[in-house]
């Protein structure tokens, strides 16, 4: 979808948007106050954030379409979910373009109209390809937006907000592709594209990794016929030689809980349990689509768990990069067997000044925070303090939860190190307990479980239903407040 910035719009055009504060400011200086206003005390319209009022008119002979759009208070985000609102409302009207008349200067700030427009952008996201038989009703019609503001040259921030948006579209799509489509060397393959934008590709299979002793990896891995990947991407838009900002995501492409099987009912959605390898590799491509003036590195592990004669058993004992034994109790608990080997990588390989791990890791997460917040842990006070704060101005909400030597004790072993399940009390603390156990001295480590947010089956603020592309905001708002110039 294009979305175009003009200082007029054309007050004749087929569909005119009057956005309007809950103040009342905005409509000022229509020619159709009045009907607006009718319309407005009819429709119940209270100008809230997204909500939206039309009527239809004949002008100059032809049919116009004069419609209301609330920004509630008027804050970042609710002119984000108003400009995902214009996008919900006529993508699949018939309607091709629409005019948005931000005719006040006084009252609308360039910031203002880029948080409009990056949310028109964001709900316009939506997957067809496997989609054959949609009627022209269900096609979307809807490819341009003009927005009319007097707010100067918006065309740098514009261009910047698109790279975060086209950051955010890459991951939906890997979260949202079926799973006989994306798999570990599939995976890759969709990342490859990121070259063009600077970023450089590292990968190693399943021989290099049995060079390195990643054996809890590998052994989650081995019960698939698809080979597992371990995948970083770098991005060096900082000093040269300044050591990177570390990115961990877990990619479980398919889930079926291996030999621990899951239940059948609702298995399919274990498509997005790579969802936390899906927000690393869209931050990366948004950081390097806006030029982002910092080193980071973003690595994830690819593996499908299946459960095949060859597959991982309750019982088995791994040992993992960093020397550390792991008894393997539940195959079901697999993430976290991901994630130690490829945290245990990345701080031998690049020696990062923090990591940030991400990953649709426990259900105890969605039973303890819904599908409002991802869960966070973090050995670190002030990580854990500005992960915070980039969630909450970016709208990826996050809770933080404790990390305690008390809980340690849940997830010793008798016969290895650890075990890699405790009880069934403090589910999601003991996953952060046992990731914890590879984080080095001196490194500042923030652990985000996000197994409540990859997919949601509701309309969010800026997306529709289904993958939500959470984790993307988060960490490019992370790396612009924190370590860029």
């Amino acid at each position: 979808m294009d979305i175009q910035f003009v200082t007029q719009i054309d007050v004749s055009a087929d569909v005119v948007i009057y956005p309007i504060r809950k103040a009342g400011i905005g409509v000022a200086g229509a020619a159709q106050a009045q009907l607006l206003a009718a319309t407005a005390q009819q429709a119940r319209f209270d100008a809230a954030a997204g909500a939206v009022a039309e009527t239809t008119v004949l002008n100059a002979g032809k049919a116009q379409r004069l419609v209301l759009l609330g920004l509630g208070e008027g804050s970042e985000h609710d002119f984000e979910r108003a400009g995902a609102a214009v996008t919900a409302r006529f993508q699949t009207s018939g309607v091709t373009r629409v005019d948005v008349d931000f005719s006040d200067p006084g009252t609308i700030s360039s910031a203002d109209v880029i948080s409009f427009a990056i949310g028109a952008k964001l709900r316009n996201w939506r997957l067809d390809d496997y989609r054959t038989r949609l009627t022209d009703k269900q096609k979307p019609s809807l490819n341009q937006i003009v927005i009319g503001a007097s707010v100067g040259d918006v065309a740098g921030a514009w261009a910047e907000a698109e790279a975060i948006a086209e950051g955010v579209a890459l991951t939906q799509r890997l979260v949202a592709e079926p799973p006989n489509i994306l798999y570990p060397e599939s995976f890759v393959d969709q990342c490859r594209h990121l070259e063009s934008l600077g970023v450089t590709l590292t990968v190693l299979d399943e021989a290099d990794m049995t060079k390195l002793g990643m054996g809890a990896l590998l052994g989650v891995a081995q019960g698939s016929v698809r080979k597992p990947r371990l995948l970083a991407l770098h991005w060096n838009g900082g000093q040269a030689g300044e050591a990177p900002v570390a990115f961990v995501g877990k990619g479980v492409t398919f889930d079926t809980g291996g030999i621990s099987l899951k239940p059948g009912p609702g298995m399919d959605m274990m498509k997005w349990d790579m969802g936390g390898a899906g927000a690393v590799v869209g931050a990366m491509k948004a950081l390097a689509g806006r030029k982002a003036k910092a080193n980071v590195i973003g690595v994830v592990g690819l593996v499908e768990n299946m459960p095949d004669g060859n597959a991982q058993r309750p019982g088995d004992i791994v040992t993992t990069m960093s020397g550390q034994t792991v008894e393997v109790l539940n195959t079901d608990a697999e993430g976290r067997l991901v994630l130690c080997d490829v945290l245990t990588w990345v701080q031998e390989t690049h020696k990062p000044k923090a990591i940030v791990d991400l990953a649709t890791l426990t259900g105890a997460m969605v039973i303890s925070l819904g599908h409002e917040f991802g869960g966070m842990f973090a050995n670190d006070d002030k990580l854990a303090a500005d992960l915070l704060a980039a969630g909450d101005n970016s709208g990826d909400k996050l809770w933080r939860f404790p990390l305690s030597p008390a809980y340690d004790k849940l997830i010793d072993s008798t016969i290895a190190d650890m075990k890699n399940i405790g009880p069934r009390e403090a589910g999601s603390i003991t996953a952060a307990q046992f990731l914890k156990r590879y984080i080095q001295d001196g490194v500042a480590w923030a652990h985000l479980d996000i197994a409540g947010m990859a997919w949601i089956d509701k309309d969010g603020r800026t997306y529709a239903k289904g993958a939500t592309g959470y984790g993307v905001r988060l960490l490019d708002r992370y790396i612009a407040a924190n370590h860029e110039a």
